[in-house]
């Protein structure tokens, strides 16, 4: 029996997640809103204000019509679904939830402050994940009451396109835990899942990271130009985008945050932020998101 299998037959077996709590409503928090919500899920996006909060219903709802324009939805599945998600401002909110996905920046000390108050208002048998992509799981769940019902659950982005899901138990993670986030994410969301050990990085970042800061390197060295290298991975290793678009499509930002938490954990020189990288977060040069980065993008300003 696959991985993929047991987790599916697992549906069977543990009570389903009905109730979705999502704490950020970015690109990762609203893609992991959409496809809790297509799953069927009762869904509640978790922002800082109510503009943030309409923003995100905001891209839910047009990821929700793309998705109807391509066929991939009917127009009955796409009100459904538009139905079942909603945004707020209070983390109390989610105190009826079955499970709470955080998913706000790459930060580590915003990350705790938040596990620290899903401790107080979460339901004794929620399950508490993040989508973190490097900070370890047991930094998280030591500050909450039950670090048990903790889980690293980390997706990719765009959520809706790209089924991998990492799954990072911590020490203390129980095995009921897992059960359960192996069955929401293989059966309810039909997603695939690597199991990963709680160390920074995981899988794919602790392999991606190191390549994409070599790429930026090549860049800072004038070894070649930012186009030339994307061109070279692209044409010469049929790579469907090159690192440093790549890099522009994660943040500059997240990439950065990402490289900070393996190092500290590590201290290889590979995992460590070029000054290139640093300056550009600096300059907000962050990628697609605010238009520009190691290359440009008008139409996302």
């Amino acid at each position: 029996m696959t991985a993929e299998t047991a987790s599916k037959q697992a549906v069977s077996t543990t009570e389903q997640v009905s109730t979705v709590g999502v704490i950020g409503g970015g690109i990762m928090g609203t893609g992991i809103a959409e496809v809790s919500a297509r799953a069927g899920c009762d869904v509640v996006i978790c922002e800082v204000t109510q503009a943030y909060a309409d923003g995100a219903l905001a891209r839910v709802r047009k990821s929700f019509a793309r998705a109807e324009k391509s066929g991939k939805m009917s127009p009955a599945d796409r009100e459904a679904a538009e139905s079942r998600v909603r945004a707020v401002t209070d983390i109390a909110d989610l105190a009826d939830r079955d499970l709470v996905v955080e998913a706000v920046i790459e930060d580590e000390a915003e990350k705790i402050a938040i596990f620290q108050a899903l401790g107080k208002v979460a339901r004794p048998d929620a399950l508490l994940t993040s989508n973190t992509s490097s900070i370890p799981i047991m930094k998280l769940a030591a500050v909450t009451p039950q670090p048990q019902r903790v889980i690293g659950m980390h997706f990719f982005n765009p959520v809706p396109m790209l089924r991998l899901v990492e799954l990072v138990p911590s020490l203390l993670t129980s095995a009921e835990t897992l059960a359960r986030a192996e069955a929401f994410c293989g059966g309810q969301l039909n997603k695939h899942i690597v199991h990963c050990k709680d160390r920074a990085g995981f899988v794919v970042n602790a392999l991606l990271v190191p390549y994409l800061l070599a790429a930026i390197r090549m860049v800072e060295s004038g070894f070649a130009s930012a186009a030339e290298v994307d061109t070279g991975m692209v044409d010469g290793c049929n790579h469907p985008m090159g690192p440093l678009a790549l890099c522009d499509l994660i943040g500059l930002d997240t990439i950065q945050f990402v490289a900070q938490s393996l190092y500290s954990e590590f201290k290889e020189p590979l995992y460590a932020p070029p000054s290139l990288l640093m300056r550009m977060v600096e300059a907000g040069l962050v990628g697609r998101k605010a238009g520009h980065g190691f290359f440009d993008y008008p139409a996302h300003k």
